[in-house]
């Protein structure tokens, strides 16, 4: 049995649809592979392994703060203290060059310095420290032991006072990581003392740019 023989026009119409499909297809792949891509962060991954961002201390103002009061922004949070010889400076330059890297998103990033040695770290003592790095940016808390201890434990955060020395003085061996928080007051990032300046820059400018 012959196949009937299509008009020219008929043809001409089954292979521009035939096109158009292929087209169709083609455009939907295309739209698909330049669509937005997962985030690459530097730094470590910690989304859905700790808890959000709570606490309730006292700022380099002498105001209570809470968690609440940086809904909004993003929360770089490391624990410290400012008779900390060499760790923390180090720490708080490198995250004050970070913030400083990525330009007018910096307005959403907050560094969130906790001590760790409250029976010296005064509110006025904590905004001395803080304003000497970036005062812009940077809050200071501090508060009671049980405070701060309540704190330390929900983020593992170890810290251990040495015995004092002949002149009363004393060092606080303390955890280095870096909690970074989103605008939600979810946990998102762990960096630590091995993470450079840009790849925190990178990660900072990168969850600020998100909506």
């Amino acid at each position: 049995m012959q196949h009937p023989i299509l008009p020219a026009r008929s043809l001409s119409r089954v292979h521009r649809a035939a096109v158009g499909a292929i087209l169709g297809i083609v455009l939907s792949l295309t739209l698909v592979a330049c669509g937005k891509r997962p985030e690459t962060w530097m730094l470590e991954n910690v989304e859905g392994h700790l808890p959000d961002l709570s606490f309730a201390l006292t700022n380099d103002n002498g105001k209570p703060t809470s968690a609440a009061d940086l809904k909004g922004k993003i929360a770089v949070v490391y624990f410290g203290y400012t008779h900390c010889p060499d760790i923390c400076p180090q720490t708080m330059a490198n995250l004050t060059q970070a913030v400083a890297k990525i330009g007018n998103d910096a307005n959403d990033v907050r560094v969130v310095f906790i001590s760790v040695d409250p029976s010296r770290d005064t509110p006025e003592a904590m905004h001395a420290y803080v304003d000497a790095f970036d005062a812009k940016h940077t809050i200071g808390l501090t508060g009671s032991p049980d405070a701060i201890e309540t704190m330390a434990k929900r983020y593992r955060v170890a810290y251990q006072a040495d015995a004092p020395a002949s002149g009363g003085g004393y060092e606080v061996a303390h955890s280095s990581g870096i909690y970074i928080f989103d605008r939600e007051g979810k946990a998102r990032l762990l960096a630590n003392g091995t993470d450079t300046v840009d790849a925190l820059a990178h990660d900072l400018r990168q969850l600020a740019q998100q909506s």
